[in-house]
């Protein structure tokens, strides 16, 4: 009998290599645009304000942000995402910058050996993730905050199932994902990511677009500075 998916794991098993072969048409182009009214290039404009030579790229998808957005030709460039579909796909597509791979849940203590970053995305990955955003975004900024420099920055967006206006296509298409697993963000609010966010930044924003929140926060808080990597398994495989 074939033993039944984790909701991680039914998350991310959307994205076979099949997929990703259109997932820029499918979800940077049509479903940005059609269904949640966040244009694409709303997401870039995120990138080229924050995106640094040194940058942690969590949730890969197929490699499109950094390869549009990338601010030097040698840069510090790491993936992280526990589909290793989508470290291929996004690693072949950035193979100039040779970055660095690591297949790892970011549910969970990352080891990423090296300097700390600069600056680290977390973009369309939170609605994606089980649980309450302001337990996911938590957990995830906590395990992320070790590897930041005390005055770098983290971006990104994510999809709310609460406190927006919604079309009805948003709307039927939320639905039909969070039953299969793809989303779990039917609980996910604008004032869960800000308590995540301001119990960790010193300063951060948030700004609502369409059904997404683009979000950044910058310069750890005291209590969050100079955090020691744990000691724990993981999973790296060379960069392109």
């Amino acid at each position: 009998m074939k033993a039944e998916l984790s909701d991680v794991e039914r998350a991310h098993a959307i994205y076979t290599k099949r997929n990703l072969a259109v997932y820029d048409w499918w979800v940077l182009g049509f479903s940005n645009a059609w269904l949640w009214h966040c244009p694409t290039e709303k997401l870039l404009e995120l990138y080229r304000a924050h995106i640094t030579a040194n940058h942690l790229e969590v949730g890969t998808g197929t490699g499109f942000f950094p390869a549009k957005t990338m601010p030097s030709t040698q840069p510090r460039l790491a993936l992280l995402d526990i589909n290793r579909n989508c470290l291929e796909k996004a690693a072949k597509r950035l193979a100039a910058f040779r970055p660095e791979l690591h297949q790892e849940n970011v549910l969970e203590p990352l080891v990423i050996h090296g300097a700390r970053f600069d600056s680290i995305a977390v973009n369309y990955v939170l609605h994606c993730l089980p649980g309450r955003l302001d337990q996911k975004a938590a957990a995830v900024f906590d395990h992320l905050a070790p590897h930041l420099q005390d005055d770098g920055v983290i971006f990104g967006s994510t999809l709310l199932g609460q406190d927006i206006q919604r079309p009805v296509a948003a709307r039927m298409a939320m639905a039909l994902y969070n039953r299969k697993g793809i989303f779990s963000n039917t609980r996910d609010s604008l004032g869960g990511l800000m308590e995540a966010l301001s119990a960790r930044f010193r300063t951060f924003n948030v700004e609502v677009c369409g059904c997404a929140v683009i979000f950044w926060g910058k310069g750890l808080r005291e209590a969050y500075r100079n955090q020691p990597v744990p000691n724990v398994a993981a999973t790296s495989v060379a960069g392109g």
